[in-house]
C-alpha cells in the first residue's frame, strides 16, 4: 500500500463526501458529523491532529494539493495587447478618420479620363495618396499608445493585486506551532484558528468554539449573525466573516470545492455562456429597441476572477447590494468630487467642439460648392469627390482636438501613479478615487489606539492588595494566593492566540503577536517570573467549560474553567469601571478578603484609576469567581448542578477583585507633528476612541488635538448621544451641528457614535464648502463608519479582514503619519490633472478656432488634418504623462482644502486658458494675413487644394507647436506663481518628454515634406518660430502681473455641488431607471454621448469611479451575478452545476441587461421595455467576492 510520509496515501473520506458534508447546515450539519464518528474521527480521516496540526512535510502538503485542490481561484486571464488595439479601435471619432482617409486614398488613385488634365496636376497627383497614408498611420499610432497605456495600466492593477494577496494571512497549527500562513497554501486537514474580524478563508468543521457568531449574509443575504458551534452547527464557510467569539476549525473545503468557489465557478460559467447568447442576439436582432448596447458589449466578468482593471469598454456600477447592514444600503459611495466635475467639463467641450467641427464642414463645402460652380461655373467632374472628401477630413480632426481625450488618460496616469509611490509610503489604496478624494478631505475621525499611539502596549502601573506600585512588583511582594490567582487568571483568561515572541535577534524587544491589551497583560505575568505558556500547556481551549468573548458591549472577557476539586471558576478581565460595579469582594492588605462597598468603589476610582487615567493609561481590572458543589466559603457560590451559563448577568455578579493595572500605550514619536501639519494644511483632526475619557483627554493633550487657547468640547459616548437626539430618541442634524464643530475627542464611544458622527458631519451643510472625511478604523464594528466616510482607512497590521474590506486604503504601517501623506499625494493628484485642463482647454481653443475661421477665410484649414492629430498626441497623452507625474512637494498642506464645492478650473486658471489662447491667435493669424509678407516667403493662401506644402503654413503649424511646448512649462503652475521653472529638472518625466517632442518636432518639419504637408525652414525662420514660443513665458508673466481678484466669478468654472453635475446623467449606479422617462436622453444625444465612447468609458464609465482593485477584502460590485446565486442555490443542483438549465439562462440574460442598462453612459439604449427589477432572493456578494481566497494568484 502506498504511503505518504509515513501515512496511507489513500484519505479515509473523498473529495465529493466532503463536498456534500459541507452543504448541511444546523442540527443537519451536526448528525452529518456523528454519522462520520465525530470530528476526532473526521480529523483522523484527513490524518490531521486537532492539537498538533499537520506534520508541515513538503510531500504531505503536495499530495493534499493535488488530491482536495489548494486554496486558490484560476483568474480569467488578462486582456490580450491586441484585445485592448481592437478596443480602442471602437472610437467612433476615430472610424470616421479611418473611413475618410481610406476614400481620400482610394480617390488619389481613381484617375478619370480627363479631357484637359494639365501636365502640372500628374506632377501632385503622384502624391495625393500621402495624407491619406499619413492620417491613417497617425490614427494607428493613437490606437496603439491608447492601448498600450491600458495594457501598461491593468498590468500595474495586478501587481498591486499580487501584493495585496501576499499580505492576507491566517493562523493555521502546523507541527504543534501556531503560524501565519498565505490564505492560498491552506490546505484541507489544516487545523485553523479563527478569531473575532477574520474573513474565513476556506470550509471547515469546528472542533471548538467560544461564543462564536458568523455573518453570513454573503452567501445568505440573512443579515442576523449566526450562532456556531461543534454541538449547534458545526459548518463554517469560506466569504463569511467572525463577528464574535473564537473558535478553532478543521479545513475540509478549500478553493474551487468550498461552498464561494463551488459559486464563483458557476456564475463564471455562467456568465461565459451568458455573454455568447448575447452575441447571438446581438447578431440577430435589428431592431433599434432591443439593441443591448451601443459600440461595445461589455464582457461582464464573473466576480471569480478578482478582475482587476474593468477596462475602459466594461461598465462596472452595478446596484449595490441591498441585505447588507442598515449603515451600508443607506450609503452609495457617491462618483468622487472630481469626476463629477470633469465628467461635466468633458461632456461640455465636446457638445462645442462638435458643433465647430459640424460647421467647418459645412462652410468649407458650401464655400467650394459655390466658387467651383456657381462663380467658375465648372460642370461636375468626379474626381471632385476627393476635395470633398478632404473637407470631411478635416471637420473630423477638429472633433478629434476638440474632444480632451487625454482628460481620462491624465486621470488614470496621474492616480495610477501615485498610487503607486503611495504604496512607498505605507498606503496601499484600494480605490483608486479614494486617492484624490483625500486631497480634499477637511476632517480626520481617528481611532486613538494603535493609530495615534505605538500599539506596544506595558503594564507600568498595578493595584494589588492596597499597594500601588508605579514599578513592576515581585511575586514574592503579593501574597502567594493572590498571585496564583492573578497569573492563572491572565494567563488563561487572554485568547490563545495572543502571544509574547522573543525578537528575531537577541537585544530586540519582544513582539507582541495578537491582542496587544491582553500581550502587556501576559507582560506582566513574564515580569512577575511566571511563565503562561506552561499554564496554557496544563489548561488547554478544549477543557474550557464557557468563554464570554471580548466586544464592544460587554467590554469584558471571562472565562469558566472546571476546578480541579469539583465546581467551577469564572476568570474575567476588562475596563476597570465596569468590572468595578461587579465585584462585591477584595483583596485588601497582606491578602485577607475584604467586603468591597460602594465607598471603598469610589476611593478606589478617585485615587487610583483616575489618576492613572490622567496619565494616559488604560485602566483594566481583573476578578474571579468561584462555583463550588460543597460548603461555599463567603466569595464562593453553592451549586447543586451546572449553573446556566447563558444567565450571564448573575454568572458576572458578586466578583472578587483581584488587581488594578495601568497599561501604557505611548503616543507614537511622529504623530504630534504630522497632527501639526494637519492643522496647518486645515484639516480639523477628531479622536474616537473607546477609552476612558481622562485617558483620552491625556493622549489628545499629547498628540497636539487639544491645544491650550482653543475652544473645544471632549465628551463620552453617552452625553454625544444625549444632546443629538431629540425628547423621542431620534438623531437631529440640527442638533448634531452644534456639536461637531468644536468636537474633538469622544471617549467611551460604541461603533455606532462613530457611524453617526461621521454621518453628521458628512450631511452637515454648516461650512460652505462641505466637509470630506476620512476616517480610520481597525475593528470589524467600525466597518459601517469606514463605508459611509468619503476615505476609509483601515489599519495594516492591526485591522480586522472586515475593517480592511470595508476601507479605501490600507495604512501598512498603522501610522497616522502616513494619512498626511495621502493628504499630500491626493492633492497633487488634484493639482496635476488642474494643471493638464489648464494646458489642454488652451490647445483646444487655439486649434479650434485656428481651424473653423481658417475653413471661413482661407477655404483651407492652415493647421491640415496629419499635423492636428500630431498636435493632439502631444497634447493629450504626452502632456498626460508629463504634467500628471509631478512629485507632490510640503507646500501643498500650506493651503486650505478644496472642499467638495471649489471651482474646477479656478479664475488663476480660467486667466492663464484665455490670456494664453489670446497671445497664440493674435501670433498664428497675424502670420496667416501678413506673415507672408513680414517674413518675405510665398502666401500659402488660396491654393490649390492638391497644391503641395507651402513655407508659410509650415512655419504657422510651427509656431503653434513651438508656443504649445513652451506653454507647457507655464502649466506647471496653477495658483499664479512667477517661477514657472522651479522644480524642473527633479521631474525626469517631463524634460524627457519635452525633449522628444522638441526633437520630433524638428524631424517633421525638416522631413515631413508630403506625409505632414510641412516644407523645410531655414535656420532664421526656426528662430522667429522659437522667438514666438518662448514669448509665451514672457506673456505668461504679463498675465500673472493681472489680480485675479478683480477677475468676475463667473470665470471660474465648476462651482457648487457636484451632485448638481452627476444628477441629470447619474452616471453613478442607477443609471435612467430612477429619472423620469422625459428626461432620458434623446436619441440625438445618444448618438452624440456614444461618439464620445472613449473618453466616456474612461472617465465616466467609472473607469475610476469604484475603480476595484478587488482585494481580499474588496467592496466588489459583483451583486448582480450573485443574485443569480440565489436562484440556483434554490432551484439548481450546485454542485454539478447544470449550466444548461434554462430558468438560470433567463435570469442571467435578464440581469444583464439590467446591468447593462444601469451600466455607463457610452452604452445607451432605449430602456423602456426592460422589466422592473427581477425579484431574485438577494445574496449579498459584496463580502463574498471579497473573499480572499478566489482572489489569489490573478
Amino acid at each position: 500500500m502506498a504511503t505518504i510520509d509515513g501515512r496511507p496515501a489513500q484519505y479515509g473520506i473523498s473529495l465529493k463526501q466532503l463536498r456534500e458534508l459541507m452543504e448541511h447546515r444546523g442540527r443537519e450539519g451536526v448528525m452529518k458529523i456523528a454519522e462520520i464518528g465525530g470530528i476526532h474521527e473526521l480529523c483522523k480521516k484527513l490524518y490531521t491532529s486537532p492539537n498538533e496540526g499537520l506534520s508541515g512535510s513538503k510531500a504531505d502538503e503536495e499530495h493534499r494539493r493535488e488530491t482536495f485542490g489548494s486554496n486558490v481561484i484560476p483568474p480569467k486571464p488578462p486582456k490580450t495587447f491586441l484585445t485592448l488595439v481592437w478596443e480602442a479601435l471602437q472610437d467612433v471619432t476615430l472610424i470616421i478618420l479611418e473611413v475618410a482617409a481610406l476614400v481620400s486614398l482610394g480617390l488619389s488613385f481613381y484617375k478619370p479620363a480627363d479631357e484637359d488634365a494639365p501636365v502640372l496636376q500628374e506632377e501632385e497627383e503622384h502624391h495625393g495618396w500621402i495624407e491619406g497614408l499619413a492620417i491613417l498611420i497617425s490614427v494607428i499610432v493613437v490606437v496603439i499608445v491608447t492601448a498600450f497605456n491600458d495594457y501598461s495600466k491593468e498590468r500595474q492593477f495586478r501587481g498591486l493585486q499580487n501584493r495585496i494577496e501576499g499580505e492576507h494571512k491566517f493562523s493555521v497549527i502546523r507541527g504543534g506551532e501556531v503560524c501565519q500562513i498565505s490564505v492560498g497554501d491552506i490546505l484541507v486537514g489544516d487545523i485553523a484558528q479563527v478569531k473575532y474580524g477574520d474573513l474565513l478563508p476556506a470550509d471547515g468543521c469546528l472542533i471548538q468554539s467560544n461564543d462564536l457568531k458568523v455573518d453570513e449574509s454573503s452567501l445568505t443575504g440573512e443579515s442576523d449573525h449566526v450562532k456556531k458551534g461543534p454541538d449547534v452547527d458545526p459548518m463554517v464557510l469560506s466569504g463569511t466573516h467572525v463577528m464574535e467569539g473564537s473558535g478553532k476549525m478543521v479545513v475540509t473545503a478549500v478553493g474551487v470545492n468550498s461552498q464561494a468557489g463551488i459559486i464563483f465557478t458557476l456564475l463564471g460559467a455562467a456568465v461565459d455562456e451568458q455573454e455568447a447568447e448575447i452575441k447571438k442576439m446581438k447578431k440577430g436582432e435589428s431592431d433599434g429597441r432591443s439593441q443591448i448596447k451601443g459600440s461595445q458589449a461589455p464582457s461582464q466578468r464573473p466576480p471569480a476572477t478578482s478582475e482587476v482593471t474593468k477596462s475602459e469598454s466594461e461598465g462596472n456600477h452595478l446596484p449595490q447590494s441591498s441585505s447588507s447592514t442598515a449603515a451600508e444600503t443607506g450609503h452609495k459611495k457617491e462618483k468622487s468630487v472630481l469626476q463629477a466635475k470633469l465628467t461635466k467639463l468633458a461632456i461640455q467641450i465636446g457638445y462645442a467642439g462638435s458643433t465647430i467641427a459640424v460647421l467647418t464642414v459645412i462652410i468649407l463645402i458650401i464655400q467650394f460648392c459655390i466658387k467651383t460652380f456657381v462663380i467658375d461655373e465648372k460642370p461636375w467632374k468626379n474626381t471632385y469627390a476627393n476635395n470633398l472628401v478632404k473637407h470631411l477630413i478635416i471637420g473630423v480632426t477638429v472633433l478629434v482636438v476638440a474632444v480632451p481625450e487625454g482628460l481620462p488618460l491624465a486621470v488614470t496616469l496621474s492616480l495610477a501613479y501615485s498610487v503607486k509611490k503611495m504604496m512607498k509610503d505605507n498606503n496601499l489604496v484600494r480605490h483608486l478615487d479614494a486617492c484624490e478624494t483625500m486631497g480634499n478631505a477637511t476632517a480626520i475621525c481617528s481611532d486613538k489606539t494603535g493609530t495615534l499611539t505605538t500599539n506596544r502596549m506595558t503594564v507600568v502601573q498595578s493595584y494589588i492588595c492596597e499597594k500601588l506600585c508605579k514599578v513592576l512588583p515581585t511575586l514574592s511582594d503579593i501574597p502567594q494566593q493572590v498571585g496564583n490567582l492573578i497569573t492563572m487568571g491572565i494567563s488563561v483568561n487572554s485568547a490563545y492566540t495572543s502571544n509574547i515572541m522573543a525578537g528575531h535577534n537577541p537585544g530586540d524587544l519582544p513582539i507582541q503577536v495578537g491582542n496587544k491589551t491582553e500581550c502587556a497583560l501576559l507582560g506582566f505575568v513574564q515580569g512577575l517570573g511566571v511563565k503562561y505558556q506552561s499554564i496554557r500547556d496544563e489548561i488547554t481551549e478544549d477543557k474550557f467549560t464557557r468563554v464570554y468573548t471580548f466586544n464592544s458591549v460587554r467590554k469584558s472577557m471571562g472565562t469558566v474553567i472546571p476546578r480541579p476539586n469539583g465546581g467551577y471558576r469564572l476568570y474575567t478581565k476588562g475596563a476597570s469601571e465596569i468590572i468595578m460595579k461587579k465585584c462585591a469582594f477584595i483583596y485588601g492588605h497582606e491578602g485577607t478578603l475584604e467586603k468591597f462597598t460602594r465607598e471603598m468603589q469610589e476611593r478606589l476610582i478617585r485615587e487610583v484609576i483616575e489618576p492613572m487615567a490622567c496619565d494616559g493609561l488604560r485602566t483594566i481590572s481583573v476578578a474571579y469567581r468561584d462555583f463550588v458543589p460543597g460548603k461555599a466559603a463567603i466569595n464562593e457560590v453553592h451549586i447543586d448542578g451546572e449553573p446556566n451559563w447563558d444567565d450571564e448577568e448573575n454568572i458576572m455578579t458578586n466578583l472578587t477583585c483581584l488587581c488594578v493595572v495601568g497599561i501604557e500605550d505611548p503616543v507614537r514619536p511622529e504623530v504630534p507633528d504630522a497632527i501639526r501639519k494637519c492643522q496647518r494644511a486645515g484639516i480639523t483632526v477628531r479622536m474616537v476612541t473607546g477609552d476612558n475619557i481622562n485617558t483620552a483627554r491625556s493622549i489628545a493633550s499629547k498628540c497636539g488635538i487639544l491645544r491650550p487657547n482653543d475652544d473645544f468640547l471632549i465628551l463620552e459616548g453617552k452625553e454625544f448621544n444625549r444632546r443629538i437626539r431629540d425628547s423621542n430618541g431620534d438623531i437631529q442634524q440640527h442638533l448634531i451641528d452644534k456639536v461637531w464643530p468644536k468636537l474633538r475627542v469622544l471617549a467611551r464611544s460604541s461603533p455606532t457614535d462613530k457611524y453617526t458622527l461621521v454621518k453628521g458631519i458628512i450631511d452637515s451643510t454648516v461650512s460652505e464648502n462641505r466637509e470630506v472625511v476620512a476616517v480610520t478604523g481597525d475593528g470589524t464594528n467600525d466597518g459601517p463608519a469606514l463605508k459611509k466616510a468619503d476615505v476609509g482607512f483601515a489599519m495594516g497590521i492591526a485591522g480586522t479582514d472586515v475593517a480592511k474590506e470595508a476601507s479605501d486604503i490600507i495604512l501598512t504601517d498603522d501610522n497616522f503619519s502616513s494619512i498626511v501623506k495621502a493628504v499630500m499625494w491626493g492633492r497633487n493628484v488634484y493639482d496635476s490633472i488642474a494643471k493638464f485642463l489648464q494646458f489642454q482647454l488652451t490647445v483646444n481653443v487655439v486649434a479650434v478656432i485656428v481651424a473653423f475661421i481658417g475653413a471661413c477665410a482661407v477655404q483651407d484649414s492652415p493647421l491640415k488634418a496629419v499635423q492636428m492629430l500630431w498636435v493632439n498626441l502631444i497634447m493629450d497623452t504626452l502632456a498626460s504623462l508629463a504634467l500628471a507625474t509631478e512629485f507632490p512637494t510640503p507646500d501643498l498642506l500650506l493651503r486650505k482644502p478644496y472642499g467638495r464645492t471649489k471651482p474646477l478650473i479656478s479664475r488663476t486658471m480660467m486667466k492663464n486658458i484665455l490670456g494664453q489662447a489670446l497671445y497664440q491667435l493674435i501670433i498664428i493669424f497675424g502670420l496667416l494675413f501678413v506673415g507672408d509678407i513680414i517674413l518675405d516667403i510665398e502666401s500659402g493662401r488660396g491654393q490649390e487644394l492638391n497644391a503641395g506644402p507651402t513655407q508659410h503654413f509650415t512655419i504657422i503649424f510651427n509656431t503653434f507647436v513651438m508656443m504649445t511646448l513652451f506653454n507647457e512649462i507655464n502649466a506647471r503652475k496653477i495658483h499664479g506663481q512667477r517661477n514657472v521653472i522651479e522644480g524642473l529638472l527633479t521631474n525626469p518625466i517631463f524634460y524627457t518628454i519635452w525633449i522628444f517632442t522638441m526633437i520630433s518636432q524638428v524631424l517633421i518639419i525638416q522631413y515631413g515634406k508630403m506625409a505632414f504637408s510641412t516644407k523645410a525652414l531655414s535656420l532664421d525662420q526656426w528662430l522667429w518660430c522659437i522667438f514666438f514660443g518662448i514669448g509665451t513665458l514672457v506673456w505668461g508673466q504679463l498675465i500673472t502681473s493681472v489680480p485675479t481678484r478683480k477677475l468676475p466669478k463667473i470665470l471660474s468654472w465648476g462651482r457648487g455641488h457636484p451632485e448638481e453635475y452627476t444628477d441629470g446623467m447619474n452616471l453613478g449606479e442607477e443609471r435612467f431607471d430612477s429619472i423620469d422617462s422625459d428626461k432620458k436622453p434623446r436619441a440625438g444625444q445618444i448618438l452624440w454621448i456614444r461618439g464620445l465612447t472613449r473618453l466616456q468609458t474612461q472617465v465616466i464609465g467609472g473607469e475610476l469611479q469604484e475603480r476595484l482593485i478587488p482585494v481580499p477584502y474588496s467592496k466588489s460590485n459583483t451583486d448582480q451575478a450573485i443574485r443569480v446565486v440565489n436562484a440556483f442555490r434554490q432551484g439548481l443542483d450546485a454542485r454539478y452545476g447544470d449550466h444548461t438549465n434554462t430558468s438560470l439562462a433567463e435570469v442571467l440574460r435578464k440581469q444583464t441587461s439590467l446591468s447593462k442598462r444601469l451600466s455607463e453612459t457610452s452604452s445607451i439604449e432605449y430602456a423602456d421595455n426592460i422589466p422592473d427589477e427581477l425579484t431574485i432572493p438577494e445574496i449579498d456578494v459584496e463580502r463574498l467576492s471579497s473573499h480572499s481566497h478566489t482572489e489569489t494568484a490573478v
